[in-house]
Parts: C-alpha cells; sequence; structure tokens
C-alpha cells in the first residue's frame, strides 16, 4: 500500500509540474523578454532588432528589451543566448554571418547553430552596399578592383571579423577580381564607419539601411547593391558592375535557445509576420532599406541550412579559419 500510495503521489506531483510548465507557456510573455543583439548599437541588426521589439511589445503588451553584447565577431552574444534558459524569455536577433558562418569558420566555435538554437524568423533581408570614402579615386566597382590589383594591399577595407559578411563579401571580390585588399578588424562597425570618413580606411562592405544617411551626405559613395533597392535608384547591383556571383544576402533573423517550447516558437514566429506584415512596421523598415521575410520556422531552418552550406564550400576553398 505504502509503495502505491508513493507512486500515487509522484504521479500527481508530476501531473502539477506538467500542468504548471503548459499554463507558463500559454501565458507566454508574463514579464519583460531579452532580444540579445551580437553588434553594437546602430548597427544594422541592432536597428531592426530596436523596431521588432517596439512592436511585439505593443502586440503582447509586454516589454521587449534589446541588450547588446558585441564582441568575437558576434560569438559573445549568441553563445550567451544558447546558454541561457529556453523559456522564450531570452532570444536573438542576428546577423546571417555569425549563426550561419561562424560555426564554420571559427576553429573552436562557442555553439552550434543547429544544436543550440531553435530558427523562429528570417525576420528581414537587408541588401549590402560596396561603400568608399568619398576622396578614394574609384567611381565604380571595376575601379575599385582594379586598385587593388594594380596595388595590392594598399587599400584598405573595415569589417567585423573574418566570419562577417562584410568580410567574406572582399574576399569574393578578391576571388573573382585578383585584387588584394588590407583588412582592418573592428569590433563594432560604429568605429569602422568613423575610420571611414575620416580617411584611415578606403571602403566597406556593409547594409545599405546603416550607410544611408553617409551616402546623402555625400561624406561616402555608393559603387554598387548586392540586390537592387529603392533606396539607392541608380545604383548598379553586383552583378551589373561586372562581378556576379559576388552578391551576398544578408538577413537579420530571430532565433531561441535549444529547447524552447514549440507552442511559443510558434506564437512568436506568428506575431513576428503578423509585426512584419504591418503597413505602419513595413514603412520603417523600408526606410532602413529592409525587407520582411514572412516564413515559417521550418522555411527559415531550411534556408539557413543551405546558406551555411554554401558558405562552408567557400571557407574551405579560400582556406579562412580563425583561432579561438
Amino acid at each position: 500500500m505504502r509503495a502505491g500510495l508513493v507512486c500515487a503521489t509522484a504521479a500527481a506531483a508530476a501531473l502539477l509540474v506538467s500542468a504548471d510548465l503548459a499554463s507558463a507557456q500559454e501565458d507566454w510573455p508574463n514579464r519583460p523578454v531579452t532580444i540579445v543583439v551580437p553588434a553594437t548599437p546602430g548597427a544594422g541588426t541592432d536597428l531592426f532588432a530596436r523596431l521588432l521589439a517596439e512592436a511585439l511589445g505593443i502586440a503582447l503588451k509586454q516589454q521587449f528589451l534589446v541588450e547588446n553584447k558585441a564582441g568575437a565577431g558576434g560569438n559573445i552574444g549568441a553563445a550567451a543566448v544558447a546558454r541561457s534558459a529556453p523559456n522564450g524569455y531570452t532570444l536573438l536577433v542576428s546577423p546571417t554571418g555569425i549563426v550561419a558562418v561562424n560555426p564554420v569558420v571559427y576553429k573552436n566555435p562557442p555553439f552550434d547553430t543547429f544544436r543550440d538554437f531553435v530558427p523562429v524568423a528570417r525576420g528581414v533581408t537587408a541588401p549590402f552596399v560596396f561603400l568608399v570614402r568619398a576622396t578614394l579615386p574609384a567611381n565604380s566597382l571595376a575601379e575599385l578592383a582594379a586598385l587593388g590589383k594594380t596595388q595590392p594591399g594598399k587599400f584598405s577595407y573595415g569589417a567585423v571579423g573574418v566570419g562577417s559578411l562584410t568580410y567574406l563579401a572582399v574576399r569574393l571580390l578578391e576571388e573573382a577580381s585578383g585584387a588584394r585588399f588590407l583588412f582592418v578588424a573592428y569590433k563594432g562597425m560604429g568605429q569602422a564607419y568613423q575610420d571611414l570618413l575620416g580617411g584611415q580606411i578606403d571602403f566597406m562592405h556593409v547594409d545599405v539601411g546603416s550607410a544611408l544617411g553617409h551616402i546623402k551626405s555625400g561624406k561616402a559613395r555608393a559603387l554598387a547593391t548586392s540586390h537592387g533597392t529603392p533606396a539607392l535608384p541608380g545604383t548598379p547591383t553586383v552583378a551589373q558592375a561586372g562581378f556576379p556571383g559576388v552578391e551576398v544576402t544578408n538577413s537579420f533573423s530571430v532565433l531561441a535557445p535549444a529547447g524552447t517550447p514549440q507552442v511559443i516558437v510558434g506564437r512568436l514566429a506568428g506575431e513576428i509576420r503578423r509585426a512584419l506584415g504591418s503597413p505602419a512596421l513595413a514603412a520603417r523598415l523600408e526606410a532602413q532599406a529592409l525587407v520582411p521575410v514572412l516564413d515559417t520556422p521550418q522555411e527559415f531552418a531550411e534556408s539557413l541550412r543551405k546558406e551555411s552550406e554554401a558558405w562552408a564550400e567557400f571557407i574551405r576553398r579560400a582556406g579562412i579559419s580563425v583561432e579561438q
């Protein structure tokens, strides 16, 4: 009888715990949610995360707080989320490079994207632009490549880490043109922009949204975009500029720690799709040259895996790796 009573008590306790967990999931979010951005304030990822946090906060009647954790090419912030409790209260908004490239390019990566995260939403795509200082004697991408070919190693570019798409796109251009440029590493793009405008570096490959103000002011010049964008009418695409295959697609995406309940992932994905589909947010995103992607978690997971595999092939071919 005593054994039966113990078993019954344990079963009842398990049912209560299960009921509590189910209630907590259905009640999500009942406290503030932290969105970790593995980049410095002002970067394209940060701008999108703050717009999304505002929209989700209104829709779900709860605070969504953005926390910047830059460093180590984005690994610090991403790894912090990977180690977080999988309860829907810590999320990652990351550019493609950190989650699709870092686990491949770093010899000892602190996280595995497909083991440590569950994809929630691709979020937005962000066109890139090859941006040069206003005084650089290059008015086209072909002229920039020619400078790097005739004077290898003289002209410099800034990027956030070897695994970033801002770095890899330049390596693709080098491979396609035979040019060689000098890489200058930055913790955040804010300092890189300061050095570009100050003439300490010559060019960058950056998201259009963060570059628009500098282009409109005449302090920097756009040579070519990864894909056509209404934000820069008249600017050729990389393919139109003579370098097909050098187009790089970026996205600012939402991921949660592995093990996050599916009910929370599904609800969050649905709310993100609704927010991105609203005319009010769409207009604000368009002002930053960001394009909403209304996909499902499954579609995002598939596209992320394909992108990671494609970058892994190039990284092996180019012999790129980072010790950590």
